[in-house]
């Protein structure tokens, strides 16, 4: 998502993803937000029922709408995961949280915690979700060739953002939260790159008060993400 200035391809391909691409773990390049005026604003979520159970543990809720989602843009209904009644539960939520007042369009990132409008979500476990994801994208090229990066885990197949959702006149919306970007994605996006959950804080997320829940969003280990080019 980003307008390249002196991008340098360094390839350094390490086999290929769970999903078929190459991998080039070193992209040379500096980058701004997308066409979208944010990030992150496109992902994927290309896991069956089964390898979402082997992430997350059993859950109840309907599977038949589950596909592959090859693209999921704001504004689209997206998996997740939230505790219902002390279940964890698969529902599909659109992606993009009504704004404040101030702002103009629904809002998919989450990046201010402790601002006066997300604070009391993320204070409030019941309105915590995991929204599973296979690879994220981000926008790179010069303005009116734009091409897609894609980002993905090397240690799982399937992991979650870390989601915050709420209802709304027009039923449930949800948005994840962002942080500050390690280098894998900062060579492309410098400013955020989505809070990526490890398995073992799937519960504190979902359970954990304010300061256990904030204290989760940090930047993902580099050595086990992996840029994909699918150009």
């Amino acid at each position: 998502m980003s307008q390249i200035m002196g991008l340098v391809f360094r390839t350094a391909v390490r086999g290929t993803s769970p999903f078929g691409y190459r991998r080039d773990r070193r992209l040379g390049a500096f980058g701004d937000q997308s066409h979208t005026g944010c990030m992150c604003n496109l992902y994927r979520m290309r896991a069956s029922v089964d390898e979402l159970r082997q992430m997350f543990g059993a859950f109840d809720g309907d599977r038949s709408n589950l596909g592959p989602r090859d693209e999921i843009y704001p504004g689209q209904k997206a998996p997740v995961l939230r505790l219902i009644d002390g279940t964890l539960t698969l529902d599909e939520i659109k992606w993009g949280v009504p704004p404040p007042v101030s702002a103009s369009r629904p809002v998919t990132n989450v990046r201010n915690l402790s601002s006066p409008f997300w604070r009391p979500m993320l204070t409030n476990p019941q309105q915590r979700c995991l929204v599973p994801w296979t690879q994220f994208c981000e926008w790179t090229g010069p303005k009116g060739s734009k091409r897609k990066l894609w980002f993905e885990r090397t240690d799982a197949g399937v992991s979650a953002f870390a989601g915050l959702w709420r209802n709304t006149s027009e039923g449930p919306r949800m948005a994840f939260l962002t942080t500050e970007a390690n280098d894998t994605v900062g060579a492309i996006h410098p400013k955020a790159m989505p809070v990526i959950l490890e398995a073992d804080s799937h519960e504190r997320w979902l359970t954990g008060d304010y300061d256990v829940a904030a204290g989760l969003a940090r930047p993902f280990d580099d050595s086990r993400m992996v840029t994909i080019d699918e150009s």
